[in-house]
């Protein structure tokens, strides 16, 4: 997304999504590798444990991102969704209340922490469902 550009471009934005169901291929990729040595609580265990690791190493890689290789990848982002805002057809007065709204969350830390949050979030539920059809029967 950063070496392409794709984040700047309001379609190409929403590729960011392709993250979910990666993570979910992963899971069941590992988790079926385990089936025939783990309960369903165990299942569930071992890919809520990958989730959280692969969120520790999304959390730096999201600090470095926008610290490092990234430094106005929030202005960049907040320029696409003033764009998109506006063909939408909304006010400048909705806008600036918008952005203003969605600065606190607009922070390296914050999207990093996000991101940490939203890999084991995801990783909990789809361990759960993965675990119930792919374990030793």
């Amino acid at each position: 997304m950063g070496i392409t550009g794709w984040y700047k471009d309001p379609v190409m934005l929403n590729l960011f999504f392709l993250v979910i169901p990666m993570e979910i291929g992963v899971l069941v990729w590992g988790l079926k590798q385990s089936a025939n040595e783990k309960t369903y609580g165990g299942q569930v265990i071992a890919g809520t444990l990958a989730s959280v690791i692969a969120g520790i190493i999304l959390f730096f890689n999201s600090l470095l991102f926008t610290n490092v290789l990234f430094p106005n990848y929030f202005s960049d982002l907040e320029t696409v969704q003033t764009s998109m805002m506006k063909s939408e057809g909304k006010t400048d007065a909705e806008i600036s209340k918008a952005i203003e709204e969605a600065k606190p969350m607009n922070t390296s830390m914050m999207s990093a922490v996000m991101g940490f949050v939203g890999t084991v979030g995801t990783g909990l539920v789809a361990s759960a469902v993965i675990g119930a059809f792919m374990r030793k029967k």
